[in-house]
Formats: C-alpha cells, structure tokens, sequence
C-alpha cells in the first residue's frame, strides 16, 4: 500500500512507533466518555488502536490523500471518517462528553487548545502531542519561565499533565524539535468566578510585558489610582495563579481592593 507523501504545509509528522501511539492511546480515559475524535489520523498509527474501542470514533482529517490511504488499510472505520478542518467544525453535531485526541499539526496546536476552552462545556478531556515547549508551557506552574497564557486559560478549566516526551527520530519527517504529549481531564467548572470576557483580555494583556509588574502592563485599562494600589499590582503576571487572576478579574470589574 502506497505510503501518504507528508505536506508541510498541513505540518504532517507521521510517528513510526506502533507501541508509542498504543501508549498514547491508553492514556485517554474513555470510560465516561461518549465519543472520540481523533484529529489528523494521517496513516491511522493512533487509529489502528482506537478503532477497537467501544466509544463512538470519529476521525477528522483534511488530507484527502490520508482519507483514501485510511480507507484501504481500515475499511471498517470509512464511515467515521470526516474530511473537514478541525478548526472549523461544528462540535454540537457530537454527543457529549468528548475526548479529544491526536498527533496535532504543530502549526495549530494552540488554536486547537483554544477551541478546546470555548467548547469546555463538550470536551472532557484531551490527549495530544504538541511541540514539547508548547507542551510545558500548558502545564507549566505559576513562577516558572514558560508559564504564560496558554498556561493559565487552559489551567482555568483543565488539570494538565505531561505524560513523556519523544525525540525526532520516532516520527517521518523528523521535527526540528522534541515533542510532548499532555493529557487534560476538565475541571468540574464551566464558567469561573468573574467576568470572563475581561479575564481573557487581562491575561493575555498582562502576558504581553511579562517581566513588568502588573500596573504597568494594564496601563491600557487606564486604572484609577487608588485601584493600582493594591498590592497585587505590584506583581509580575507570571507569578500568579488562576484565582490570582479571578481576584484581579474581580479588583478591576468591581473598582475596588478587597479587604484581607
């Protein structure tokens, strides 16, 4: 069977190891989950061992190349092929909980965990691999050199876990980097204690200056001064956890400093 020729325009790195994929594939907890999607199967290394689960699949895949090679080689799962971008998808076609899973395409890993955040309420999980850097900085902790956006939007609705790491040479063709795979379990939250439409904007507001404290990178907010005074304002964003941010959320929707 014709191997699929890898797009690097699609960001395809097809991974070689049979028991790596069955490795990545058991780390996804199906047992309350209603269905399974898979994004960017490509050669169906990670397919071959979904397809026996009891969990209704699904396998998203815009190559069309991918679709006539998964085809051929799993015939059982044609049906439950879907030539669509994941990105533009309609998630509500699926019966929650979802559990995500995939090999994702490096160049839209994050716009993948951002879609991941605004459908929190369908998606309870997510395996994936991702640039190892993109991988640590999800699951990265307050204070640490990657902790940054990704870190704390997606911490604001998932636990996050790095499960291992591979080098290049497990996949074709080789990545210019390592990558890492995350596992993401939601958290029993599907709206948080704030505005969130403000708290979106503070984060990735304050993250945009990292090294300045706080009352300097949300000058734009234009805050009153007796507002700035709190002590929270003098600390850098990356030293903040996801309720610090709810209680700045707070601070600034509300124009006052809590008492302590």
């Amino acid at each position: 069977m014709k191997q699929v020729k890898p797009k690097k325009y699609l960001g395809q790195h097809f991974l070689k190891d049979s028991k790596v994929s069955k490795k990545i594939v058991d780390s996804l907890s199906s047992k309350k989950l209603k269905t399974i999607l898979e994004i960017g199967p490509g050669m169906g290394i990670l397919s071959q061992h979904l397809k026996i689960n009891k969990t209704q699949t699904f396998f998203i895949e815009i190559d069309k190349e991918s679709i006539i090679y998964l085809n051929e080689k799993f015939p059982e799962i044609k049906k439950s092929i879907i030539n669509q971008d994941f990105l533009k998808l309609d998630l509500r076609k699926f019966e929650p909980p979802l559990g995500i899973i995939g090999n994702f395409p490096y160049n839209i890993s994050s716009q993948i965990l951002f879609k991941l955040i605004e459908n929190r309420n369908k998606i309870d999980e997510l395996v994936g691999m991702f640039q190892l850097e993109v991988a640590k900085r999800v699951c990265a902790v307050p204070g640490s050199k990657t902790y940054g956006i990704l870190s704390v939007l997606v911490q604001a609705f998932y636990s996050a876990e790095l499960l291992f790491s591979l080098k290049p040479h497990c996949f074709n063709p080789p990545p210019k980097v390592d990558s890492g795979i995350i596992r993401l379990f939601k958290k029993n939250i599907n709206s948080l204690d704030c505005n969130e439409k403000l708290f979106f904007k503070i984060v990735k507001t304050s993250f945009q200056q990292r090294r300045k404290i706080l009352k300097n990178s949300l000058k734009t907010f234009n805050l009153p001064n007796n507002i700035k005074e709190g002590v929270i304002f003098e600390r850098r964003p990356e030293t903040l956890s996801v309720d610090d941010f709810i209680l700045l959320t707070n601070i600034i929707d509300d124009g006052t400093i809590p008492a302590y």
